[in-house]
C-alpha cells in the first residue's frame, strides 16, 4: 500500500506541520493539495499512524467542520478539546466554522488568482 510508504506519509505530515495553531484543514483539502494518489480516505489512514508528539493531527477535520476521531481516541472528545485549547469554537452540534478557521497554504486559498493551477501545477 502506498499509504505505508514513509515518503508518502511524510508529504502529508509536512503540510500538517505548517498549519498554524487555531486553524484547520480538511482531509479532502489535503488530498487535493497533495495531488494524484491521495484521497481523503488515504489521508485519514496516514493520520491514524501519525506521531502525535510531532504532528498536529488534531488540525485535520472533516468537510463538515467536525472532528472525525471520536470513536478512535480516548477520551472521545480529545480532538475537539485540543482544537478548543487552540481557540477554535465549536457549536452544540460539534461543528466549527470552516469559513473562519480553515487554513490554506499561500497561493492555494479560495482567493488565489488561479487556485486550480496552484493546487495541481
Amino acid at each position: 500500500m502506498k499509504e505505508n510508504d514513509p515518503q508518502y506519509r511524510e508529504r502529508v505530515y509536512k503540510i500538517l506541520r505548517d498549519i498554524p495553531k487555531g486553524r484547520v484543514m480538511t482531509y479532502g483539502q489535503l488530498a487535493i493539495l497533495l495531488g494524484e494518489g491521495y484521497t481523503a480516505r488515504t489521508v485519514g489512514f496516514v493520520m491514524h499512524g501519525a506521531d502525535t508528539d510531532n504532528v498536529p493531527w488534531q488540525r485535520v477535520i472533516n468537510s463538515q467542520g467536525k472532528c472525525s476521531t471520536g470513536k478512535l481516541t480516548v477520551p472521545v472528545d480529545l480532538q475537539q478539546t485540543l482544537l478548543e485549547a487552540e481557540g477554535i469554537k465549536f457549536n452544540a452540534a460539534g461543528k466549527c466554522d470552516l469559513g473562519r478557521y480553515q487554513w490554506f497554504p499561500e497561493d492555494a486559498g479560495p482567493d488565489a488568482d488561479d487556485t486550480q493551477a496552484t493546487l495541481f501545477g
